[in-house]
């Protein structure tokens, strides 16, 4: 069977906590403010769709 082991307890527990603590500790999500996600990572933020972005770069 499977063994308990402490350290796999220790790291959900603090892995659980430190997730409830950013939860608690930051301010709410304001959607209508947020970047779209066809700009995840590009470090700037675009004003439309796909189709609206040029392709020529």
């Amino acid at each position: 069977m499977t063994q308990h082991n402490p350290l796999r307890s220790v790291f959900w527990i603090v892995l659980v906590a430190f997730i409830a603590w950013d939860f608690w500790s930051s301010p709410a999500v304001d959607l209508r403010f947020e970047a779209p996600l066809i700009a995840a990572g590009s470090g700037q933020a675009t004003h439309g769709g796909h189709c609206s972005m040029p392709f020529g770069k």
